[in-house]
């Protein structure tokens, strides 16, 4: 789950987030780009606090003060952000790192960075992703996967219709921001989606017992 506030229709954040998490989200980015230290701070605690019985990791988006200040697990930075190899320096070593990687290029590139995983989008158009150059769609999808070994997660306009899709062209998990955010029930969302990437494990194992 990628959190965006404006989608949640004045809902809480806790409330929401905590209906994804009895869905089955395995991980919650708090993404907030315009709001002040202080405030990013507080939400990064209070997540921090609900996630942690619950096991599920928080990653912070773009802000390593924030990551480092509330004990996140994760960061994810983007191409404009602190370059990965500073930030790896700045980081407790247990705190991992995601890149989000625009073109062919950047995967090449990801090969000789200290990093855990690649964000791969957007797949398809998206309202909630427009600072990025073009759509991936599956195909580019597909060919991320063929140049590199580390996990992909696939974000920008998946929802339940597409998420199987983009899992078998090469994804290893969803990052999903309106369809469980603005979603009526973010937990039966979640579900949904849990029960879709469940399905995808399943077969990929059935596959690699029968080779």
């Amino acid at each position: 789950m990628v959190t965006d506030q404006l989608l949640m229709r004045g809902q809480p954040l806790a409330d929401v987030v905590s209906a994804a998490v009895r869905g089955g989200v395995s991980c919650v980015q708090l993404r907030e780009k315009h709001l002040p230290g202080r405030e990013f701070l507080a939400q990064a605690l209070m997540l921090k606090r609900l996630l942690a019985p619950h096991h599920v990791p928080l990653i912070i988006n773009d802000r390593i003060d924030i990551a480092m200040a509330c004990g996140a697990d994760g960061v994810h930075l983007g191409q404009n952000d602190l370059p990965v190899s500073d930030a790896r320096k700045l980081l407790l070593p247990d705190i991992f790192i995601g890149w989000s990687v625009e073109s062919i290029e950047d995967v090449r590139q990801s090969t000789g960075l200290p990093l855990d995983y690649l964000g791969v989008g957007p797949i398809f158009a998206t309202a909630t992703k427009t600072d990025t150059k073009t759509d991936w769609g599956l195909s580019g999808l597909a060919r991320v996967r063929a140049a590199t070994a580390l996990p992909l997660v696939a974000i920008g306009g998946i929802h339940a219709g597409n998420a199987g899709d983009v899992l078998r062209a090469g994804a290893d998990g969803l990052a999903v921001v309106s369809a469980l955010c603005a979603a009526d029930d973010p937990q039966a969302a979640a579900s949904r989606f849990r029960s879709l990437c469940d399905e995808e494990i399943n077969a990929r194992r059935t596959w690699w017992r029968s080779r």
